[in-house]
């Protein structure tokens, strides 16, 4: 992977590929660059893409203190290494981080976001202590504990599904990636729609949700695109907090390059 400093010193490994206008592919929990295997090929042909492991993940560095600041100064140093302007396509938590950057300044000519994490009214919130479980867990080395706990209050999985999460081929990613998960928590600040601050956004906008999708991660996304001043909502179709890869890779296509 090539590498980037990021002004802390951190380094910052990604990915290049394709032709076309530059777009950054940022992910979500649990997840590094490879969450784009698929998405990239459908990509390519239009567009210069860049994905890269936030940092704590894969071949990225990290630092002894986080802040959300540090991984805004990290998505500005890929969008440097793509000619200092890019379109931003990001999932989850990454919608967030998106967002706060987008919002901070960074130059992102286009935001594509899929279900961010925000939770609106009449959709229950992750406890008030949920940051300071999370971080206990964590100091005491109990990952699958800690992922577990993210998945159940902070993505209102049930324990069923949960349980085949623990079963499937990705579940020792997610323990490894597990102390990201007070980065990602600390991402969505106290989960609400920044409205206001919203509102002075003029970056054009596009928010997407699976058809198949939870009901909380839904009206989030419509609730985010309806706060966009130019911001606009679009329904695809897939299953829960996945749009099926080749109508997503269609519709950011056309969307990075129009």
């Amino acid at each position: 992977m090539r590498k980037v400093v990021s002004p802390d010193g951190t380094t910052i490994a990604y990915e290049k590929r394709g032709d076309g206008p530059p777009i950054v592919l940022l992910n979500g929990a649990f997840r590094d660059h490879t969450i784009f295997d698929q998405l990239v090929p459908e990509l390519a042909p239009h567009c210069t893409t860049y994905v890269y492991d936030r940092r704590g993940r894969g071949e990225s560095g990290d630092s002894p203190a986080y802040a959300v600041e540090r991984e805004i100064e990290d998505l500005q140093a890929v969008i440097g290494e793509a000619g200092g302007r890019a379109a931003v396509f990001a999932g989850s938590c990454g919608a967030n981080l998106a967002l706060e950057a987008a919002m901070a300044g960074v130059p992102i000519t286009k935001l594509a976001l899929h279900e961010p994490y925000y939770r609106v009214d009449g959709h229950p919130r992750p406890p008030a202590d949920f940051m300071d479980n999370l971080r206990a867990m964590l100091a005491d080395g109990r990952r699958g504990e800690a992922a577990e706990y993210f998945l159940a209050e902070l993505m209102d999985l049930s324990p069923e599904v949960i349980a085949d999460w623990r079963r499937g081929p990705l579940w020792a990613g997610n323990e490894a990636n597990a102390h990201t998960l007070a980065y990602d928590t600390a991402i969505c600040g106290d989960y609400s729609v920044p409205v206001r601050r919203l509102a002075g956004l003029r970056t054009p906008a596009l928010v997407v949700n699976s058809d198949g999708t939870s009901d909380w991660l839904r009206a989030a996304a419509r609730a985010t695109a309806a706060a966009l001043p130019n911001g606009r909502g679009m329904e695809l179709p897939g299953s829960w907090h996945r749009v099926e890869m080749d109508v997503l890779g269609r519709v950011l296509a056309e969307f990075a390059t129009g």
